[in-house]
């Protein structure tokens, strides 16, 4: 029986997941952690493509052109080609605005793509201590059940002996029906929880094996990834109103075509062929100027503005409110370990009780009512010591996350 034992409890131990190793593979399988990846490969698209808009552009077309009712001087069939080479001289600065916006809209992506990340590793974490605390519950539970099924059966003899009431089996087999109860409603709670960690994680899940995190101060408390993400979108925002202000400035551009043509049906004039083109080079420089718009443009960059300080207070109200958890994490952590201590003390006390009235019990000096309480309360207290335990791992997981740090690397 010990070997089978073994043979089932070491497989588990060897291939069962950590939190470490669940939070890397989250890192890489996420489907949201890779669709902020993703984005940020967009934006960096859109600034190769703004860099790429300061070359001169190079255009080819053919053309065809057939008139039904060709006059003396004209043919009534013309084909050919051309060739146009364009370059901005000078465009307001749009270009450059405009790259400065796709550049900050990048870094505003990737500080989203890496809050995603640390969110999402959080909700790994609080969801895997959770899912710890549950399974010490349902352990307890099972214990207690285990416990009042061997009272059950011990009274039901006594009472076919008639030297107990059927009372006190009925009271005994209500508690191991609520046992049983309270068992499910746990296995529930477990499932439910063990596949809202699966789909963050990406992966199935067996076993879980233990994890905690190394204690100790974050050092050097950075913004949140968030915040930053705010911060650059602002910057994009501002260098957008930017380019809606050049194009009240002038543009210069500079265009070289070259083209041939070729002719059917060349109409005479003497019996002599008319002389066309048979190429062209064509150079010209345009200069541009917006006067009047009925302040278009005017409107649209206020818009922005405003849309830039919408985005400010954001990020003023984002910055308190990570100061604030901050410090409330810390007193998370305190609260956590008085907890620890408390329950700690509290479940020692109620082994002794259960221990002394078990004894009592049995040897009839008090009611089944009083062993079920006894019960009861260290089946309560042996949960909230592990809860507790959990909790404060939670607790550090938050404290590190609020100050900016990747959890994965101080899970021991």
């Amino acid at each position: 029986m010990k070997k089978l034992l073994l043979l089932t409890v070491v497989p588990a131990l060897l291939f069962g997941d950590d939190l470490k190793s669940l939070l890397e593979f989250a890192k890489e399988n996420n489907n949201l952690v890779n669709a902020s990846k993703i984005a940020v490969h967009a934006k960096a698209k859109e600034v190769q493509s703004a860099t790429s808009n300061y070359f001169p552009t190079v255009d080819v077309s053919a053309f065809y052109k057939r008139d039904d009712k060709p006059s003396p001087f004209f043919p009534g069939t013309t084909y050919g080609a051309r060739a146009k080479i364009g370059f901005d001289i000078y465009d307001g600065g749009k270009k450059s605005y405009t790259k400065k916006q796709k550049e900050n809209e990048k870094k505003s992506a990737s500080f989203s793509y890496k809050d995603t990340k640390k969110s999402i590793l959080l909700g790994i974490t609080e969801d895997y201590y959770n899912l710890k605390s549950l399974q010490a519950s349902l352990g307890a539970t099972i214990e207690a059940s285990k416990a009042v099924k061997a009272q059950l059966e011990r009274v039901r003899h006594f009472y076919e002996a008639d030297l107990a009431t059927s009372d006190d089996v009925d009271r005994l087999q209500s508690a191991y029906d609520s046992t049983l109860y309270a068992i499910e409603s746990t296995k529930f709670q477990i499932t439910a929880l063990h596949k809202a960690l699966e789909l963050k994680v990406g992966k199935k899940i067996n076993t879980l094996k233990n994890s905690q995190f190394d204690k100790r101060a974050a050092q050097n408390e950075e913004l949140l990834d968030s915040i930053e993400s705010l911060r650059y979108k602002k910057a994009a925002l501002q260098n957008l109103g930017e380019t809606v202000e050049s194009y009240y400035y002038p543009t210069i551009r500079i265009e070289d075509t070259y083209s041939f043509y070729g002719y059917q049906d060349k109409p005479t004039f003497g019996g002599i062929p008319i002389a066309y083109l048979d190429k062209q080079n064509e150079l010209m420089a345009t200069v541009g100027l917006r006067l009047f718009d009925f302040g278009t443009l005017k409107e649209q960059k206020e818009a922005l503005k405003l849309q830039a300080d919408a985005l400010n207070q954001q990020i003023i109200y984002k910055s308190k409110e990570q100061q604030m958890q901050q410090e409330l994490a810390q007193e998370r952590i305190h609260t956590a370990k008085l907890n620890i201590k408390s329950s700690k003390s509290a479940l020692k006390a109620a082994k002794s009780a259960l221990k002394t009235i078990t004894e009592k019990y049995n040897a009839g000096i008090v009611d089944n009512v009083v062993y079920l309480d006894a019960l009861s309360a260290k089946t309560e207290a042996k949960a909230r010591y592990e809860k507790a335990r959990n909790d404060l791992e939670i607790a550090y997981g938050i404290y590190y996350y609020y100050n900016n740090k990747n959890l994965e690397e101080f899970v021991k």
